[in-house]
This record gives C-alpha cells, sequence and structure tokens, in this order.
C-alpha cells in the first residue's frame, strides 16, 4: 500500500497440554513454547512492528515462587529485542546453574518465562501512542492467584468512554482512560465477583481457605464472566486473556470483525491471527485450523478442557475486508486466491481506460503487497489477448499467412517491474522539513521499458490519502514519460473512518472525501455540508443513529470521484495524463465473498457504535478538531 495504513495488532496463544518433560524428550527441549511462541509472533510482525510483548504462567508451582513473567518492547525490533532478553536471561540461569540443564522441574520453579501457557502480541502505535505502556499484553496483579488477569487484543471499542463511566459507578478508579485499560478492568471486575461467590460459596460449606483455592480455580465460569463483562462493548475485537491460576479465553467481536484461528491436538492449543501462521509453525493442514466464530469464545481450563462457547448474540457477518485486500499475509490460500481475483475483476475497467491498447501498455504494480493482485490482472490481459487471437483467427475468410499468424500469436501483456522500494531510505527519513523532498526518492524506476507512446499501469493495494502517491510514486513515474499514467487500486474508494483496529480516524485525510469536496465546490452544492453537519449534530443522542455522512457523497458517482481524485494528485511538473481507477463494490464483494465488512467504503457500520462515531468524524471535520471521534 503505498499510502501506509497500519493494522493494530496480531495475537498469539500457546497452552501445552503435557508436562515440559514430554517436550523434552520429543523435541529435546523445555523451551518448545517460548520457541514456538517466538515463530508465531515472528510471522505476524507484518501485523505491528512497533511493539511486542510476551507473558508466560506457572502451573502448580510453590507458593512464594513467581508464577507469572511478562516482557515488552517498543524498540527497532521489538519481537526480537523480546526474544532476545528472554534467551538473555534463561542462559544466564543455566550458565550459573550447570548441572540443572536437564532438570526440568527446577526449571520450571526457578527460571523465568518457562511456563505452561504463554500469550505474545505485536502492535502498532496509533495516533502518536507507542510507548511501553501502550504494548501488551496488560497485567492486573492481585494476591489472590485466581484474580490475576493478563490481556491482549486486536481491537478498538467505539464507545470507550462510556466503558469507562461504568467503570466508575462501579467503584472503581481506572489508572489510564484507554480501552485496553477499561476492557481488561472490565473483566477483572467480573473475575473478583466470581471469585469472591465461589469463595463465599465454600466458605459455606466449611471448607478451609487454603483448600478452596484449588476448587475455585477449577469452578471460574470463564463464559460467563465474559458474559457479564461484555454485555455493553460496542467493537470490532479478538481478545485473549489468562488468568493466574492457568485458565485461558481468545473471545471474538459478534461481527467476527477481527479475526482468530486456532488448533488444537494432543499437545497443543494454539491461537493466532492469521491461519497460515499456525499451518506453517506446527505443520498442520488447512482443515484442521479452525476459525473461532463470531461472538463465541474459545476457553481453555487449567485441566486442558477445551470448549467453544457462545458469549453474546451473533450479529451479521461482517469480517473485515482489508484483511483480505492488505493486511493479513497473502500465503494464506484463500486470500491468494481473493487478491487475484481482486486484480482480474478490474481489468475491464482498465482496459476501458487504455481504450484496448494492450499493445502500447506496460503492466506493473507497486509497492510489492500489490504483487498477487497484480498477477490477477496480468492473467485478465493475457486471457482477454488469447480471445483475441482466437477472434482473429475464426473471423478471417482465407488461411493467415505463417508470419502473420507468428506475430499474432506472439504479442503478450508487456509486464514488467518498474518501481523498486528502497527500504533503508524510507526509514532515514524522519526530519519533517526535508521529508518532501526525500520521500521523492523512496523508489527507484527501471529506465528503457517504456515508451513515449506507452501507457502505464500500476496496481496498488489501496489508495488511501493520495499523499505518497502526488509527493512520490507518480512524480518518480513521470521520468520514464509515458504517454499516460494509469494508478489501479485494487481496493475501492475508502470515504469513511475505521474505528474497529485500523489507523484510519479522519474524513479529511482521506483522498476520495478531499475529492468530493472539490466537486461539491464545483457544482454549487456545498451547502450540503451544512445540511449534514445540523443531522450529525442533532443525533449525538439517538440510540438508533443514522450515517447522515452518506448524503455528502450522494450527489456523485464513483467514476466522478475517481476523475477528481485524478484531477488533484496531478501537479503542474507532472508531464503525463493522469487517471486513477478504484475497484467497484461489487467486484469486492466478488472477490471475498466471506468478508463482507466494508464500512470504510460504503459507510454500513456494523454496530450502533461505529454510525456514531462516523458522525462525530464529520463534525469534527466541520468544526476543525484534529481529533479521534472515538
Amino acid at each position: 500500500m503505498s499510502d501506509a495504513i497500519k493494522h493494530e495488532c496480531g495475537i498469539a496463544l500457546v497452552r501445552l497440554l503435557k508436562p515440559l518433560q514430554y517436550y523434552k524428550d520429543k523435541y529435546g527441549t523445555a523451551f518448545y513454547g517460548i520457541n514456538k511462541m517466538y515463530l508465531l509472533m515472528e510471522k505476524q510482525h507484518n501485523r505491528g512492528q512497533d511493539g511486542a510483548g510476551f507473558a508466560s504462567i506457572k502451573f502448580d508451582v510453590n507458593p512464594g515462587t513467581r508464577y507469572m513473567s511478562r516482557i515488552r518492547s517498543n524498540g527497532q525490533q521489538p519481537i526480537q529485542d523480546v526474544f532476545a532478553k528472554i534467551n538473555a536471561r534463561l542462559n544466564a540461569v543455566l550458565k550459573e546453574n550447570p548441572d540443572k540443564t536437564n532438570d526440568i522441574d527446577w526449571q520450571l520453579q526457578n527460571m523465568p518465562y518457562v511456563g505452561n501457557l504463554f500469550l505474545g502480541h505485536v502492535r502498532y502505535g496509533t495516533f502518536g501512542k507507542n510507548s511501553i505502556e501502550s504494548v501488551h499484553p496488560f497485567l492486573r496483579q492481585n494476591n489472590w492467584q485466581h484474580k490475576n488477569l493478563i490481556v491482549a487484543g486486536n481491537f478498538n471499542m467505539t464507545n470507550s468512554k462510556e466503558l469507562l463511566q461504568e467503570l466508575i459507578e462501579l467503584g472503581q478508579h481506572p489508572k489510564e482512560n484507554t480501552d485496553t485499560v477499561t476492557i481488561m478492568e472490565k473483566i477483572g471486575h467480573f473475575l473478583d465477583d466470581e471469585v469472591q461467590q465461589l469463595y463465599d460459596k465454600f466458605k459455606n460449606e466449611g471448607i478451609n481457605k487454603k483448600d478452596a483455592s484449588s476448587l475455585i480455580a477449577k469452578n471460574v465460569d470463564v463464559a460467563n464472566l465474559l458474559r457479564r463483562a461484555s454485555k455493553n462493548w460496542d467493537g470490532g475485537y479478538a481478545i485473549a486473556g489468562i488468568l493466574g491460576h492457568g485458565d485461558a479465553f481468545v473471545f471474538r467481536d459478534p461481527s467476527g470483525i477481527r479475526p482468530a484461528f486456532y488448533y488444537k491436538d494432543d499437545e497443543v492449543v494454539v491461537v493466532a491471527s492469521e491461519r497460515p501462521v499456525i499451518q506453517t509453525v506446527f505443520n498442520v493442514a488447512i482443515e484442521d485450523v479452525k476459525e473461532l466464530e463470531r461472538a463465541h469464545a474459545l476457553i481453555i481450563k487449567k485441566d486442558g478442557t477445551t470448549n467453544v462457547e457462545q458469549i453474546k448474540e451473533q450479529m451479521p457477518d461482517k469480517a473485515c475486508s482489508f484483511e483480505r485486500i492488505y493486511f493479513s499475509r497473502g500465503s494464506d490460500a484463500s486470500i491468494y486466491e481473493e487478491r487475484k481475483n481482486l486484480g482480474k475483476y478490474i481489468f475491464p475497467k482498465v482496459l476501458e481506460c487504455i481504450q484496448n491498447d494492450i499493445k502500447n501498455t506496460v503492466f506493473s504494480y507497486i509497492p510489492n503487497t500489490a504483487e498477487t493482485s497484480f498477477f490477477g490482472l496480468s492473467q485478465a490481459a493475457e486471457d482477454y489477448l488469447n480471445q483475441h487471437k482466437l477472434n482473429v483467427i475464426l473471423k478471417g475468410k482465407r488461411s493467415i499467412p505463417a508470419k502473420d499468424l507468428s506475430n499474432l500469436l506472439s504479442i503478450r501483456p508487456r509486464i514488467e517491474k518498474i518501481a523498486i522500494k528502497d527500504a533503508k531510505l524510507r526509514t532515514f527519513i524522519t526530519d519533517d522539513n526535508s521529508r518532501d523532498d526525500l520521500v521523492a526518492h523512496v523508489y527507484d524506476v527501471t529506465y528503457g521499458v517504456v515508451k513515449p507512446t506507452d501507457n502505464l499501469v500500476i496496481i496498488d493495494d489501496s489508495i488511501v490519502r493520495g499523499t505518497t502517491l502526488k509527493k512520490s510514486i507518480i512524480k518518480i513515474l513521470d521520468r520514464l514519460n509515458p504517454k499516460k499514467i494509469v494508478v489501479v487500486s485494487s481496493a475501492p474508494q475508502i470515504r469513511y473512518p475505521d474505528c474497529y483496529g485500523i489507523d484510519m480516524a479522519n474524513l479529511e485525510d482521506f483522498i476520495a472525501f478531499k475529492a468530493n469536496l472539490a466537486l461539491l465546490k464545483d457544482t454549487d452544492n456545498y451547502h450540503i455540508l451544512d445540511e449534514v453537519y445540523k443531522k450529525c449534530k442533532a443525533s449525538i443522542d439517538n440510540p438508533n443513529p443514522i450515517n447522515y455522512v452518506k448524503e455528502v457523497y450522494a450527489p456523485f458517482t464513483a467514476d466522478e470521484i475517481s476523475n477528481k481524485i485524478s484531477e488533484l494528485l496531478k501537479t503542474e511538473d507532472i508531464k503525463s495524463e493522469i487517471r486513477i481507477i478504484y475497484q467497484p463494490i461489487e467486484n469486492l464483494h466478488k472477490a471475498c465473498p466471506n468478508h463482507l465488512g466494508d464500512w470504510y467504503f460504503t459507510g454500513d457500520y456494523p454496530t450502533k457504535g461505529g454510525i456514531k462515531v462516523v458522525n462525530r468524524a464529520f463534525m469534527n471535520f466541520y468544526e476543525g478538531k484534529k481529533e479521534r471521534a472515538y
């Protein structure tokens, strides 16, 4: 994606179902769980490169022994940093106790991070927040083992302020006003309540406090406390948590917005945000990895019993389509096919734009993540040419001379590697004053393959803000002197903010919104903004909100907005004609039929909180406020 937008994060959970000695005997190390966690997190680094965290729980250690460990980093390479520190600690302990190298019981009792249950997290810092305090997992500590709670998640809540107020009304005083802390404290409150009720029950039955402890651990109803805690949650989430005594859960939102996958055999239970990560790390078949159903929680008790339980009422399935377009790695079998189809389905619009002149058109892609959709685009071009050749041959009244036939059959789409990213230069650019000049050199281009009579077609994952296109990519491509530059977005126009886990918050940042404003001015329809603002303001407390921002876009077709975007992205120094093409919504649904979450394209938010957010976002734009709407 030439305009970088960042996914919130990825989660990883591993529960070992055998004693550590089993893994030592079979795999040669008692650090099997730690090693698998490293792989799960490293193979999800695409989901977050600004911060990483790891936590572990030991089972059945002696009282007074530290049974929880946690480490976090917001360094330049946070995953590497976390596990380098873990390895350093482990090696230091073994160096001091060389006789304990094969004593697994001693290692469990005395070495940090060695355990039976592990939780990991990778994240991008959003809205300027990337302090170490913002890095998951979050920890809620208590002297009662059962009341300790560690939480990590891939989520955003649209109603964090309301949830915070609920905690205050419960008598709490949260230390931070963030949705992560709020969610953790919400779960923690009902965990405390659950434990207290069990304690009182066993006390009334005459069971002493010490013996009650193990009974509490066995009888904590994780599903019930999640139902109570999540009653008023509004957002997209895949939240993972572990309790101090060894229970664990992963809970997915009712619309299935944020992804979660799991795998279980007789050795492990594992959860990750992406399916192929589990397939690769544990070498299992695609059918063995299950998707966690929306509104359900995977619950793993300390004794290893594993169940999937419904927690909330399911809403219509609105799994995030951006997972398919961009965020998830393309190594997933279905994602790979869907991305190819995105390129394939948009080809007719490309063909129309270049007036069927494939002979004088060069096809390429930018950035590397758009390569799969480019495969689909190029294959569609080949199919078109093959059909064209067949038509010529069948329509010929006489036999075609061998030379002409050979020339006809030799026609191929002109596929080239045009743009090459200089990653080192990208990381060097930190000074805002020099950014615009330097960013124009982030990509190198291949000279000598594009002629002045050629169209140059470049496919991108998505065009969000248009900033990188305008300041860098179009200028770089224009050096090749093509007749026309066609930038193709495999995704539709992003028109609305996301509030469920993607860093897209302000309407005025979107090039589609800017183009729409320009069209409103051109057509003397700017008064629509005033009317929409009044409606948004009047609906602040409406329990059944309506997305009034749709009315801003209503006067214009998608093609009219795309044409205006083309105008906005062409600067005076650009010699080539510029055309911007976006994927139609119907093609997106055709390519990704099982991931219909498209609110950033259509404004059709799956939750009431999302609709309130978009209206507040418009009010912020209208009032000139540079702040998030949730």
